[in-house]
């Protein structure tokens, strides 16, 4: 949950620094073509732009953003008035309801998911037989097991990616891990910004402690704003379990 002055607080200053609103152009380019025992051969003879000089009908801002985000219209009237930038839609009012739409969305969900805690209600169980139905296609990310004594797969192990593939060939082959497995697309949780799903789940032996791995990028790959909010809903998950740590990690050896 969020307090609505926090939101207009954080929504408004959000709009009040965001880019510029330029007025839209038209931009005209004459080409010529020419035809050869080469083909065809195109050149630029001339290329201006113009500024939009017309005038604009304004639509209904607060319709247009509550259909968008659905906050109420006293809510965005005051996020629009305490930005000080409610002048722009005349220079550009698709341009600026789009930004501005982005800007409040943005500014809601990190209120969301910084108030965000999950309530334990049952036991949740899946079966066995998810994983032995789940349809493999194999490519050059598919990881072939040996040791099946680690793992729910029976033979093969769908992968996104190379570093998961070193991922799932270290489990394999370290002694300190005792089961692993990658998580399949079914397994979500729910979050204010959509479903969410790990990347593993492990244990390592003689350690009562389940992983639930997050996110195994490669270290030069930067998250998304996105991907950092549903991590951040999945650690708030995984707390309410005992025995359970949720980490984020690039390589087995970051949990030792």
């Amino acid at each position: 949950m969020y307090e609505t002055g926090e939101l207009i607080e954080k929504a408004s200053k959000a709009l009040r620094y965001m880019p510029e609103i330029k007025r839209p152009g038209i931009k005209s380019t004459k080409t010529s073509l020419k035809f050869d025992e080469g083909g065809i051969i195109s050149d630029i003879v001339s290329s201006y732009a113009t500024l939009w000089d017309k005038t604009f009908q304004i639509p209904d801002i607060l319709a247009y953003i509550q259909s968008k985000i659905g906050l109420t219209r006293s809510t965005i009237l005051q996020i629009l008035i305490e930005s000080d930038r409610l002048d722009d839609v005349l220079i550009n009012p698709q341009l600026f309801l789009d930004n501005a739409v982005t800007q409040i969305k943005e500014a809601l969900n990190e209120l969301l998911i910084d108030g965000i805690k999950y309530e334990k209600i049952g036991n949740v169980e899946y079966e066995m037989r998810l994983f032995e139905d789940y349809e493999i296609h194999v490519n050059d990310r598919t990881f072939f097991i040996f040791q099946k004594e680690k793992t729910i797969f029976g033979n093969m192990m769908p992968l996104d990616s190379h570093v998961e593939y070193q991922f799932a060939k270290d489990c394999e082959t370290r002694e300190d891990v005792e089961f692993y497995f990658k998580l399949p697309f079914w397994f979500k949780i729910k979050t204010p910004i959509g479903n969410y799903t790990p990347d593993w789940a492990l244990i390592k032996k003689n350690e009562k402690t389940v992983y639930f791995v997050a996110e195994t990028k490669s270290e030069n790959q930067e998250l998304k704003e996105s991907e950092k909010r549903k991590i951040k809903c999945g650690k708030a998950h995984f707390d309410e379990f005992e025995g359970v740590e949720y980490r984020q990690v690039v390589k087995v050896s970051d949990l030792d």
